[in-house]
């Protein structure tokens, strides 16, 4: 299930927001420009599907977000278990940075955490299928796909350079850990 909590950045162990409809947690991170939405396709695609059939079961919603955003890409981002390197990528996913473009990404399969550092206060987003989350440049954030990732993307963007980290070499998402 989708939900957001929200910290404040001192304090990690009580949120003061909990949210699990994604009416309000889309109205929530609208306050901070960062777009929530749920895309709900009549057709979801296996979890082993290629590239091309996961892109043509969104097709209608990309070629739309695309023509909204002037994102000229899209792609499909496959983690499991049996992905090699990804305990060294998690790593890198786990400290705050930013990109000097948006981050766009659209769960097909499986769950993860975008969590996001903004006034003060830190916001956990857990993305389940069928979540659409697009983070603007500039946000502060860092992501957490589980220590036994299983989930599969559709990454939208302009330029793959701009998705690039820039770290902020801060320690905060060292003291927010995710939740199971």
């Amino acid at each position: 299930m989708s939900s957001l909590n929200v910290y404040a950045d001192n304090n990690p162990g009580t949120p003061i927001i909990h949210l699990t409809d994604p009416k309000r947690i889309a109205s929530e991170l609208s306050a901070i420009n960062v777009r929530f939405e749920r895309w709900d396709s009549p057709v979801v695609p296996p979890r082993t599907a290629s590239e091309a059939e996961v892109l043509d079961a969104y097709r209608p919603y990309l070629d739309q977000l695309m023509g909204e955003t002037g994102a000229g890409s899209a792609d499909v981002l496959r983690v499991g278990p049996e992905t090699q390197g990804w305990a060294q990528a998690r790593g890198k996913y786990l400290s705050e940075h930013v990109h000097s473009e948006d981050e766009v990404r659209f769960f097909v399969h499986g769950q993860g955490d975008f969590i996001l550092h903004v006034g003060g206060r830190v916001y956990d987003v857990r993305c389940t299928a069928g979540d659409l989350i697009s983070v603007p440049a500039g946000i502060p954030h860092w992501f957490d796909g589980g220590e036994t990732p299983d989930f599969v993307t559709l990454r939208v963007f302009t330029n793959p350079d701009g998705w690039i980290a820039q770290y902020t070499g801060s320690d905060i998402a060292a003291r927010f850990p995710v939740e199971a």
